[in-house]
């Protein structure tokens, strides 16, 4: 078995940042047996040498976000003494800023908690829409902000990345003429569910521009004007027995139709 290695993660805040920082780094290490250790809260020397001589004992390696000059450097110093390896995960990049901005950081414990908190939210909500993209896993629908739901070629994809860019965990399902929806569908709340909607010709010129890049002939069915025309009315029959919200996502950006989804569930 291979030998245990311990990480010791010190922090003024909460020490979220850190953990989660070095977890994603210790993801490309996955056959080492490793264990984090997460001590918050660290503002007074005191403290910092109470953390540290734990991790002495256990011959760790300190991962520290200190924002006050003078205590990193202290635990920076401190390591140094002990023969404990470290990294400084904060004052570099504080130091760059202040070169780029021309002005001294705040040295306040927890902005930085505060900002990444955001950024890990948004990561996390991106991560879960990849996930549910096109039918995927819809067994976890329920947890989805969004559910978006039309037909091939609606931009389903696009429109589901860019609301989960802004922070929201959205899935996407598509609509087949012949095949019925997955029954989560029906389970979720459906003042959640936005129907997308868009032209025929426009859709039309989609699916054979698709095809034209896959080397398909484009005159096929799939971009047939009759058979598209059939299936927008089918759709259209199909969202309003459903009372969901509808957008025509024709002729617009993608941040308009996020806009226009928002909205119309309430959300903005």
């Amino acid at each position: 078995m291979a030998e245990l290695q311990h990480i010791f993660l010190l922090s003024d805040a909460t020490g979220e940042t850190a953990e989660k920082t070095v977890a994603a780094a210790l993801t490309q290490y996955r056959d080492l047996s490793t264990r984090v250790r997460r001590i918050s809260n660290v503002r007074t020397k005191n403290q910092a040498y109470e953390a540290l001589d734990l991790a002495l004992q256990h011959q760790a390696l300190v991962v520290y976000t200190i924002v006050n000059r003078e205590l990193a450097q202290m635990i920076h110093d401190e390591c140094d003494a002990l023969g404990l390896p470290s990294i400084d995960l904060i004052t570099p990049l504080l130091m760059r800023l202040s070169e780029f901005f021309g002005i001294s950081p705040k040295e306040m414990p927890g902005l930085l908690h505060g900002v990444n908190e955001v950024y890990f939210h948004r990561i996390d909500a991106v991560e879960f829409t990849v996930k549910h993209d096109d039918g995927q896993e819809v067994r976890n629908l329920h947890k989805a902000d969004i559910v978006l739901v039309g037909v091939s070629r609606t931009s389903k994809t696009p429109l589901s990345i860019y609301l989960a860019h802004k922070g929201w965990k959205v899935a996407n399902v598509p609509l087949v003429p012949g095949i019925d929806p997955p029954k989560e569908l029906f389970d979720v709340d459906q003042k959640r569910v936005a129907a997308l909607l868009i032209d025929p010709q426009r859709l039309m010129e989609l699916r054979a521009s698709r095809l034209r890049n896959l080397g398909q002939d484009p005159r096929s069915a799939y971009a047939d004007y009759e058979s598209i025309e059939e299936e927008i009315a089918f759709a259209r029959r199909f969202f309003r027995r459903q009372r969901w919200a509808i957008v025509d996502v024709s002729g617009k950006a993608v941040e308009e139709s996020a806009n226009e989804v928002l909205v119309k569930l309430k959300l903005k």
